[in-house]
């Protein structure tokens, strides 16, 4: 593992994941939560989440034009590849049509057959790595590969992604197993 991805889990473990009793936006209950914006919200996170978004890019020779995905969880990580990659151009799908002036569901680049790659923040079931790539297809881009921060490791959320993007391979920087096991030890290493 490189160290700037040692870095961002580290990061995650410590700013974004939560042990409790938490609601999950698919209506489900689990024991702990991971709020990535707290992490890729963050300064050095940030940093961080381009740096490693782009490597990985870049190692599967993918080669998009822009980078996209459903607003809020995509936000600050299209932002940081776009700004770490200097080529790389971003965009955001809105949840539902602008209801004034252009009532476009994507804003910013728009290039039609255009490859991207989708990305996510936390993908448990993937409706809205789902619905992202439903929209940026519907637009007419041709999407290159789909990826989130962390996967729950969700059987259904890998499955719906995966078929959702079709031969665009779906691959994630970490699972929720990873955010915990360092979650875990820096906990136990802090006493």
């Amino acid at each position: 593992m490189s160290t700037e991805r040692q870095e961002l889990l580290r990061l995650l473990a410590t700013k974004s994941f939560r042990l409790g009793e938490f609601k999950l936006s698919s209506g489900g209950t689990s024991d702990y939560y991971v709020d990535c914006r707290a992490t890729t919200l963050d300064a050095r996170g940030a940093q961080l989440t381009g740096q490693v978004f782009l490597e990985e890019i870049k190692a599967r020779g993918w080669n998009p034009r822009a980078i996209g995905g459903l607003t809020m969880g995509a936000d600050p990580i299209v932002v940081a590849v776009a700004v770490t990659s200097g080529e790389i151009h971003g965009f955001l799908v809105r949840k539902g049509e602008k209801q004034h002036g252009t009532g476009q569901r994507i804003e910013g680049f728009r290039e039609k057959g255009a490859r991207v790659v989708i990305v996510d923040d936390v993908c448990t079931t993937g409706a809205s790595t789902i619905q992202a790539i439903e929209v940026a297809r519907e637009f007419g881009f041709e999407i290159a590969g789909v990826m989130c921060l962390v996967e729950r490791e969700e059987a259904q959320g890998r499955a719906g992604v995966e078929k959702a993007a079709g031969v665009a391979p779906f691959l994630s920087i970490f699972t929720a197993t990873d955010v915990r096991r360092e979650h875990l030890r820096v906990v136990s290493v802090q006493r």
